[in-house]
């Protein structure tokens, strides 16, 4: 072991002292080899780094400074054995010499120390040859951290800058503030030294700037002068467009912008012309359809008349009287269109003064709808349509326009708000009752230009129906079951042997019975969905009067039961919307213009066809009702779900239909409307129309105008009592020869109506009327004056050229309605107006300005905004005229439509009335050839040869009021028991006019005053309406009318009449 130790001390010392030799000579080579000897026990020693070695181990040995320059230095084994080494002779010992410098340590590279530098020379390399092999990952660790560096170094500048930025600011501003001023004071000093140059060269190269744009200028735009002229025009509309958006957008459009419009609001003589043209038109339509309504009623009647002769119910003599009242009709037309010359229409100033009474009380009633809404109630219902048609739609046209068409639904709001307060004591009475205003509205609305606006919606869908021969919708199972029966008879030839007597559940019992039923019901769903897709899409298609009528409806309702919940107010909605008016399309297309039957060459629609549409229309009004099936209907329980789906879509329809404007929103009215009107509104009226409502107006005049200093008292005051000879006047002797009393009474006249209570020239009170008046010569002065607003046109006095030019508009104004007043004298304007608008244009501003101050002190202008009001108001007047004329010119050509489907209308009935002329001359010629065989005998008829012409004689027929409380007739007599009818009589009386008798009465042998007049026409239509009982005597007796036109029948139309006599 020692052994070992010292050749591992030798090996050591020899390797040690070789390397400090090494260095201290700076050999590297040597040093290199001393390092790689096996005695030094050195790792890590790579032969490249031998400089580097020799480097590093010099800087080692010179940092020892505080070593001695001993050669002897200490060294250790692996084993940690020290021993002492002398580096000049290469001796060691295991002893320490005594030369030894103990603590302080040589100056001489220990085997540590060599090591140490040799491993960080190495790892240097190393790592050097490390960054060598990777320098691109390492140039990019390099630039992140670099680049992050950078950033960190930029968010820390900014955030300083950020910090002392005003400060930063500052300074820069000071800085550039001072440069600016050092050079512009310089610049100053200079040309303030120099300022005669600076004149002459500034002009100069103005001038010749100036020269050369001006050339160019004009030199590019005689190369483009049709470009020039584009953009001119372009510009020109542009300018235009702006205007007129200012002018229709502009919640205020400036004077400026007005002006240029307002010559709009002139009446030009075309438009007198097409104001007097639709007026003529529409006195065309109304009387044509109130002529054809006539004949309709006569046409109807003559049926009836046949059909009571043909069962001998009525006299020949009767069909003839009323053959010559249909020849007549024509006749009494034209007179009524040419005129009689007398009466109202005289000229005479009694007539006169009657004739302005007339038109100063139904242009009251016309606007003021409170008076016929209490009246419609006062009158009995029977006689509630008769009076709507003959009376309120001739007062507003049948709607012929606009303004008539907003009256008239005001008018029924007005009676519908009535009657819900008054007669409606839920809200189910709506549905189930009868109200007498729903009805007339449904009534007006069915007419041409009610449910012909569904056409659209509806026609291909009904059509499709109608045309699908193969399509059943009968959901029936007795009926499908009795069909299905007959078909297997008829196919096999042989009785089936099954009861042709079922219920539903042993008509179900069948699979063909069932599979039928289930392809109905399919059916039925798909096409009853289609037809719901089609009405929630067409809102718009329905009427506005029956979506206002709606609205007002359900506020109505509202008000009265505020705790009703929606959904049973839309219900009712629905039973108005679909059930009354939409329903009758679907169920009866061929009665309201829904489809054309002509087209397919059928003239009428079979069973299966109106059963399959009515099939539709039922679960369509389960589904507006949220009805569903049960009972007897419990095989359709199926559609339940799809109904209660289907009504969840129809509220939503019935609460958007029910979203409308007011009629004055709607139809763009105001109170000043009635005063930019043209011609006067005008009625055409027959003149018992004119009686009648004179005398019903009177009869209930306490109820309907309850105040006694109601203005309707003083115009009934002036007419006194209503009397009809006065109003047809003395006939010429060729009209009393040819018609009656009766057929000059339905002569028609033409009423302009007007206000009797408009306020008087000189007086002012009326604001309303002072408003327009001075918008109407603001109109004047503006289009003459521009200016910047109304205040500073007032102010400014005009010159001779404007007064020039607003004289000259009022003579073109006055030649344009004098052409008219002479050649239509229909042309009419209120005095006052016509005396203003001759003022020269300074007086008229004194004048405009004077009614301001009083408008002004009533808040309905303001000199605050410069009557800003009043210029956006005439704006508005504006707008509306043109939309107006629109509105005109589309009603002329309505209107011309409309005459000629209702000529073609005439030319049917006139061709009616010589078919029954016909039918009328037979009957008479067989008459004569049978009274020849008979001679003076008594004919079938009731009248010998002799006696042909000569009226039948009355005859009376009484009763005891038990005899006709046997027979069914009487049912009951107010404040009377039974056991007292033997105390009142009847008599039945036939009279000279045929089909109508008089009913008289006698209590205890005193005759009743009051006497009833009995029309076995009106008693006919009771009957064909489902009406079983009526009152008579002011609702003291109750009869039956099926009995009673059995009875009439049976004494005064059988084949031998019966005496009078107590029975």
């Amino acid at each position: 072991m020692g052994n070992k130790h010292a050749a591992e001390a030798d090996g050591l010392c020899a390797a040690v002292s070789a390397i400090n030799r090494a260095v201290e000579r700076g050999d590297s080579a040597e040093m290199l080899g001393a390092m790689q000897s096996p005695g030094s026990s050195l790792h890590g020693v790579v032969p490249d780094c031998a400089d580097t070695y020799l480097q590093q181990l010099q800087e080692i040995k010179a940092a020892k400074t505080d070593a001695s320059d001993s050669p002897l230095f200490l060294l250790k084994t692996k084993e940690n054995h020290a021993f002492y080494v002398n580096v000049e002779t290469g001796e060691w010992t295991w002893e320490e010499p005594l030369e030894y410098g103990g603590a302080g340590g040589s100056r001489q590279l220990t085997r540590e120390e060599i090591q140490r530098g040799v491993l960080e020379v190495t790892a240097t390399y190393d790592r050097e040859r490390l960054f060598r092999s990777n320098e691109p990952l390492v140039v990019l660790i390099q630039a992140v951290v670099r680049g992050y560096q950078a950033r960190k170094r930029f968010a820390e500048r900014r955030r300083l800058i950020n910090i002392q930025l005003p400060a930063v600011v500052r300074i820069q501003a000071q800085w550039r503030g001072y440069a600016q001023r050092r050079a512009y004071s310089d610049r100053l000093a200079y040309l303030q030294a120099h300022p005669a140059e600076a004149l002459k060269i500034q002009s100069a190269v103005r001038m010749w700037l100036a020269k050369r744009d001006y050339n160019r200028q004009l030199t590019y735009y005689r190369d483009h002068t049709r470009e020039a002229i584009r953009v001119q025009t372009w510009w020109r509309s542009a300018l235009a467009r702006q205007d007129y958006w200012a002018f229709t957008h502009q919640e205020n459009p400036p004077l400026n912008v007005v002006r240029k419009f307002v010559h709009l609001l002139e009446n030009s003589e075309r438009d007198y012309t097409e104001e007097l043209e639709l007026q003529q038109l529409k006195e065309q339509v109304v009387a044509v359809i109130r002529s054809n309504q006539k004949l309709d009623q006569d046409l109807n009647m003559m049926d009836i008349k046949i059909g009571l002769l043909v069962k001998n119910r009525l006299t020949l003599q009767d069909v003839v009287a009323h053959g010559r009242k249909l020849k007549n009709h024509n006749e009494i037309k034209r007179q009524a269109l040419a005129g009689t010359g007398k009466g109202i229409k005289s000229l005479s100033k009694e007539s006169r003064e009657l004739l302005e009474a007339y038109q100063h009380l139904f242009y009251h009633l016309q606007t003021n709808p409170n008076y016929l809404a209490k009246l419609i109630f006062e009158m009995p219902q029977s006689r509630t349509t008769k009076f709507m048609e003959s009376v309120i739609l001739t007062l507003y046209n049948y709607a012929g326009n606009q303004r008539e068409e907003c009256l008239l639904n005001k008018l029924f709001k007005t009676a519908l708000e009535q009657e819900i307060r008054g007669r409606v004591s839920t809200p189910s009475d709506i549905v189930t009752g009868s109200p007498m205003v729903i009805q007339m509205v449904v009534a007006f609305n069915r007419r041409d230009r009610g449910l012909s606006s569904l056409r659209d919606p509806l026609n291909p869908l009904v059509t499709t129906i109608i045309n699908d021969k193969n399509l059943s919708l009968n959901t029936n199972p007795i009926e499908v079951y009795k069909q299905w029966v007959n078909q297997l008879e008829t196919k096999t030839g042989q009785a089936s042997g099954m009861p042709y007597d079922v219920t539903v559940e042993m008509a179900l019992e069948h699979e063909e019975v069932r599979s039928a039923v289930e392809v109905a019901i399919r059916n039925l769903k798909n096409n009853a969905k289609a037809f719901m897709n089609a009405i929630l899409l067409s809102t718009d298609k329905i009427p506005y009067g029956m979506r206002y009528i709606a609205k007002v409806l359900k506020e109505s309702l509202h008000e009265k039961f505020p705790d009703a919940p929606e959904k049973e107010i839309l219900k009712i909605i629905g039973n108005l919307l679909y059930y009354r008016f939409i329903n009758s399309a679907i169920v009866a297309p061929d009665q309201f213009d829904i489809i054309d039957l002509d087209r397919g060459g059928t003239s009428f629609l079979n069973n299966d066809q109106r059963r399959n549409l009515a099939s539709v229309a039922k679960i369509l009004q389960f589904a507006a009702s949220n009805k569903g099936f049960g009972g007897d209907s419990a095989h359709l329980s199926c559609l339940n779900p799809f109904i209660k789906e289907c009504h969840e879509k129809f509220k939503k329809f019935f609460r958007e239909a029910c979203d409308v404007d007011e009629p004055e929103q709607h139809f763009n009215l105001d109170q000043w409307s009635e005063l930019t009107m043209i011609t006067k509104p005008s009625i055409y009226i027959s003149l018992q129309e004119i009686h009648d409502t004179h005398q019903l107006l009177l009869q209930h005049q306490d109820v309907i105008a309850p105040d006694h200093d109601d203005l309707l008292h003083e115009l009934l005051a002036d007419l006194g009592e209503p009397d009809l000879d006065l109003l047809i006047g003395q006939p010429g002797q060729e009209s009393s020869e040819t018609l009656t009393k009766g057929q000059l009474a339905s002569t028609e006249v033409s009423l302009n109506l007007n206000n009797k209570f408009e306020v008087p020239e000189d007086d002012e009170a009326d604001t309303k009327v002072l408003y327009f008046r001075v918008k109407h010569m603001i109109a004047d002065v503006i289009r003459s004056q521009p200016g910047e607003n109304l205040a500073r046109v007032l102010d400014t006095v005009a010159t001779e050229t404007q007064e020039e030019e607003h004289m000259l508009l009022i003579k073109r104004r006055e030649e344009t309605e004098g052409k008219q007043v002479k050649s239509r004298h229909k042309i009419t304007r209120q005095q006052s107006m016509l005396q203003e608008s001759r003022f020269p244009i300074d007086r008229k501003k004194e004048k405009i300005a004077t009614n301001l101050a009083v408008l002004e002190e009533a808040v309905i202008v303001s000199s605050a905004n410069g009557y800003q009001s009043v210029i956006n108001d005439i704006a508005q007047d504006i707008r509306n005229q043109r939309r107006y004329r629109q509105r005109r010119k589309q009603e002329m050509i309505r209107i011309r439509n409309t005459l000629l489907s209702l000529d073609s209308k005439s030319k049917y009935y006139e061709e009616q009335i010589e078919y029954y002329n016909k039918y009328v001359k037979a009957c008479l010629d067989n008459l004569r050839t049978r009274e020849a065989r008979k001679g003076n005998r008594r004919s079938f008829f009731g009248g010998g040869s002799s006696k042909e012409n000569l009226p039948p004689k009355p005859i009376t027929t009484k009763y005891t009021a038990p005899r006709l409380h046997e027979k069914g007739v009487l049912l009951e007599i107010d404040g009377e028991p039974a056991n007292k009818f033997k105390n009142v009589q009847f008599g039945i009386s036939s009279t000279e006019e045929p089909g109508v008798f008089l009913v008289t009465a006698k209590f205890l042998g005193v005759d009743i005053q009051e006497k009833v007049e009995v029309v076995f026409q009106d008693l006919l239509q009771l009957q064909y309406e489902g009406v079983a009982v009526m009152n008579m005597f002011n609702r003291r007796a109750k009869v039956n009318v099926n009995l009673l036109i059995f009875l009439l029948n049976h004494k005064f139309y059988g084949k031998s009449i019966e005496g009078g006599g107590n029975k």
